[in-house]
């Protein structure tokens, strides 16, 4: 019995483990099959404001000598010395005057333009005074009453419209029927017997005539007048009916539409008329050929057609003004209607203040105007050689008259203070002007941090296998007993500094072609969101937003447009992944089944997070 219980506690536990195997390579695949999705995260940051500093660095020794030459940093004619050799100076003591005269006046235009530059501003952000909003409400009622006027004028015109429609239709039936008559009676015929009688006035111009190409002649005018007419006659009977069913109160586009059709009307029967003058003109241009007499009948006709014509002419002149009349009237009800919108938005815009995109722009203007005031009075400053350090003046190297380019050497300055001497490449110290500061540190003195100002540039450079360096001159700002002659300095010399301005992390910048941008969520992100350690997940795409850029420094890059203080922007992007559980090692069959199981339950919702977003 007890061989067959052990059996069977045999069966069981392998069957425990078999099953327990089935089950963690059931999961292992399917965790190898369906890896945890990660979703790209963004770190979200403000922009804000702050001072940004760019240097230039560069290492030395501290000289040995204490002998600088001072150099003009401007160009000019000299008009004062101010020192004289072995003279005792201070730091910042003028040496010398150069001419200024142009550099001045670039200061006085740059103040003009900050003075209006900062007078627009006021003017901007001021609410509107009592007198320009009654201005503003003036030009409203002026534009209102001038569409009201025409409006008025516009009646009237339609009005006049009707009576000269009317004044076409007491003249005109009498016209379409001298047209009929004039080729179509027998007036001709039965006048005159030496051509027959019963011969339409057409018929018995033509047959009047004997030479071929005198009937040819006559028989192509009379086409053209026969078409003329039947054209000019149809016109007028529809014209006329629609003048029968139309009263001076008809509706406004009625009448436009009968005034535009009585207008062709008119056209078409003065061309008629035209057209059988022509055709009589061409019997009588025969006859006075030939010395045949002309028909009495005929100078009867020729004199009512130019009477007819003369009228048509009258009317046609008549009914054309009045059309541009009220094609006028309409025009200035359209212009009144959009100066009246215009002066409306004009009077809200007043009352509501300048949009803060407009401030904005202001205080962008006022700021280049501020920059270039400053500018060009560091330019004047050029102009006033100084001594750069306490000393003695050994060598005066210029006299009143002299003309001097900027790097020329004004004087020589010997001084107890200590000075420092660094090397820079081409490209370095090109951005390196005398005056500018320089922070020191000292590697044999780890804990001293001096500062001083650079009061030498090389204007020759040294080529050494190939590579051209020039040699800096620092004076210091401090003595410390502790710094000797010789000892190793590292300079970091600010070349630019820019305080208070609208910056973001270098990170945060991007290019694409010759355009630089920013990442923006385009959705709200909340203030306790910004951390620059944790990412967060975005609903919506980020936006590109282009952006202007000044100096930068190793962390910051200065926004000078298209993002305001406060801005969220993307500073950096955290890179979708996909993780992949490892096989568990140094736990026992038991324990690596009951954590994959654990895992997976988090896999699935991992990949259920991952389809809200993809549903999103």
């Amino acid at each position: 019995m007890l061989t067959f219980y052990q059996k069977i506690l045999a069966h069981k536990i392998r069957f425990t483990v078999i099953l327990l195997l089935v089950i963690g390579g059931s999961y292992y695949g399917y965790k190898k099959m369906f890896p945890t999705v990660t979703p790209t995260m963004y770190v979200v940051s403000a922009a804000q404001k702050g001072t940004i500093m760019t240097t230039v660095s560069g290492t030395g020794q501290i000289s040995a000598t204490n002998q600088v030459d001072v150099k003009s940093k401007a160009s000019g004619d000299v008009i004062s010395t101010l020192v004289t050799n072995g003279q005792a100076v201070k730091a910042g003591q003028a040496l010398a005057y150069l001419d200024s005269s142009d550099a001045q006046k670039t200061v006085r235009d740059a103040q003009v333009n900050l003075d209006s530059a900062k007078l627009a501003m006021q003017k901007l952000v001021q609410p509107a005074d009592t007198l320009t909003l009654l201005q503003a409400e003036n030009a409203i009622t002026t534009a209102q009453e001038s569409k009201d006027k025409a409006a008025a004028d516009l009646l009237t015109s339609y009005d006049d419209a009707y009576t000269q429609i009317s004044n076409a239709f007491l003249s005109s039936p009498s016209i379409d029927a001298d047209l009929h008559d004039n080729l179509l009676g027998f007036k001709i015929g039965s006048g005159e017997k030496s051509i027959g009688s019963n011969q339409d006035n057409e018929f018995a111009l033509v047959n009047s005539v004997s030479t071929p190409d005198d009937i040819a002649s006559m028989l192509s005018l009379r086409t053209k007048a026969d078409s003329d007419y039947v054209l000019a006659d149809d016109d007028f009977n529809k014209n006329f009916d629609n003048y029968k069913l139309t009263s001076r109160l008809s509706e406004q586009p009625v009448i436009d539409t009968l005034l535009n059709q009585t207008i062709d009307t008119i056209k078409a029967m003065s061309q008629s008329a035209k057209s059988e003058g022509n055709f009589y003109d061409e019997w009588i241009n025969i006859h006075t050929k030939d010395s045949v007499p002309i028909f009495t009948e005929v100078t009867v006709i020729r004199t009512q057609l130019s009477s007819d014509i003369t009228q048509l002419n009258s009317l046609l002149t008549s009914l054309s003004a009045i059309q541009d009349t009220i094609k006028n009237d309409n025009l200035t009800i359209a212009d009144s209607d959009r100066s009246i919108a215009e002066k409306t938005q004009s009077l809200a815009d007043l009352k509501a203040g300048a949009l803060p995109i407009d401030i904005q722009s202001q205080q962008l203007s006022l700021q280049q105007k501020q920059n270039a005031l400053l500018d060009a009075q560091q330019l004047l400053s050029n102009y006033t050689v100084r001594a750069p350090f306490d000393g003695v003046i050994a060598t005066l190297s210029i006299q009143k008259g002299d003309n001097i380019s900027s790097g020329t050497s004004v004087a020589t300055e010997i001084t107890t203070q200590q000075t420092v001497e660094i090397s820079l490449n081409e490209v370095d110290v090109s951005k390196v002007k005398i005056g500018q500061k320089v922070n020191l540190t000292f590697d044999a003195i780890p804990d001293l941090n001096i500062t001083g100002v650079v009061a030498d540039i090389d204007a020759v450079g040294t080529v050494t296998q190939g590579v051209v360096t020039y040699n800096i001159k620092i004076s210091l700002d401090t003595q410390d007993d502790r710094v000797k002659s010789g000892m190793s300095v590292a300079a970091s010399v600010i070349t630019d500094i820019k305080q208070n301005v609208v910056m973001v992390p270098n990170a945060a910048i991007k290019i694409s072609g010759n355009n630089q941008y920013v990442e923006v969520p385009d959705e709200t992100v909340a203030d306790n969101q910004l951390d620059v350690n944790t990412g967060i997940l975005l609903l919506k795409p980020v936006k590109n937003q282009n952006v202007q850029v000044g100096i930068s420094d190793d962390s910051f890059t200065e926004i000078i447009s298209g993002i305001n203080e406060n801005d969220k922007i993307i500073s950096r992007t955290i890179a979708a992944s996909t993780s992949k559980t490892p096989a568990t090692t140094g736990t026992s069959l038991l324990q690596q089944v009951g954590g994959r199981a654990a895992t997976g339950g988090g896999g699935g919702g991992g990949r259920n997070f991952g389809g809200a977003t993809a549903g999103r």
